[in-house]
């Protein structure tokens, strides 16, 4: 585990920091949960999908499904890779809807051209900028990461990779890599004068070059109070949401639901579904 301070990048290989302690904290720590999954809301939003439309998206580093997890309750399919055997086994342990794969993304992504109409990801792209190992060379790594993900997108499709790069070094060496791939796009930075709130996106076009959506700043929420009566369809759906108790019934109801318009095998609702059920001895 890294100590205090430093940069998880720094203490190894991702496939052995992210083992079953840590992958645990994805269940168990409200506030990792709660960062996740607006980080994944936002990584969404910015990929600007045709409103309504279920798509088939990519997450890359998908870890224990919580980014995963937001997709579905958009509507969307998804399907994650992620390097940690312990957090696809937390993936799994809490059923998420999503198809998931084990591997390594600076050796490729192993799906054929044009299968994803977007990809998200969380945390994850910084991880190629070190060689944990001497054959690994970070811009070969990331070249090869970036030309798998340009060719299994769809033409006109946009990825958008939340990342924390150590330095502005790192952060060129990323995007230049991207770019030599083919991808056009910038850099999203949302609450840049925040320490702890900063956050950067990488939004890559993988057609001609669109606008990058505007970032967040400070002032964002106490604009968002103010005019929370004039917001879009989309949020009224977001907030009930919220108050949804994950295993309450009407949870299940919904994960059944969405199962149903995927075409799955679903048993059907009686007076006893979503029940809790009394322990046994």
């Amino acid at each position: 585990m890294a100590a205090r301070g430093q940069r998880p990048e720094r203490s190894g290989p991702p496939e052995l920091f992210y083992d079953k302690n840590e992958a645990r904290k994805y269940v168990r720590n409200s506030r990792m949960i709660d960062v996740q999954t607006k980080m994944a809301g936002r990584a969404l939003e910015l990929l600007c999908l045709p409103e309504g439309q279920p798509c088939y998206l990519l997450d890359i580093g998908c870890g224990s499904g919580l980014s995963g997890d937001y997709l579905s309750d958009e509507g969307h399919y998804w399907v994650g890779i992620d390097i940690s055997p312990a957090m696809l086994d937390v993936a799994l342990d809490r059923d998420t809807e999503g198809d998931l794969l084990l591997g390594d993304m600076g050796q490729g992504i192993p799906f054929k051209p044009g299968s994803f109409d977007g990809c998200i990801s969380i945390s994850a792209v910084q991880w190629l900028c070190n060689a944990n190992k001497k054959s690994d060379i970070p811009a070969k790594r990331l070249y090869c990461f970036f030309s798998a993900l340009y060719s299994v997108l769809v033409h006109g499709a946009r990825a958008v990779l939340q990342l924390y790069p150590e330095n502005s070094e790192q952060l060129e060496l990323i995007t230049t890599q991207a770019t030599r791939a083919g991808f056009t796009g910038g850099v999203l930075v949302d609450y840049p004068n925040s320490a702890r709130a900063k956050k950067f996106y990488l939004c890559l076009f993988s057609g001609p070059s669109t606008f990058i959506p505007m970032a967040q700043n400070e002032d964002d929420e106490e604009e968002e109070a103010r005019e929370s009566t004039f917001t879009v369809e989309r949020v009224p759906y977001m907030m009930a949401r919220r108050g949804v108790v994950r295993k309450s019934r009407q949870w299940v109801l919904e994960k059944k639901e969405r199962r149903r318009r995927q075409g799955r095998e679903v048993r059907p609702d009686t007076q006893y579904t979503g029940r809790k059920r009394k322990p046994r001895f």
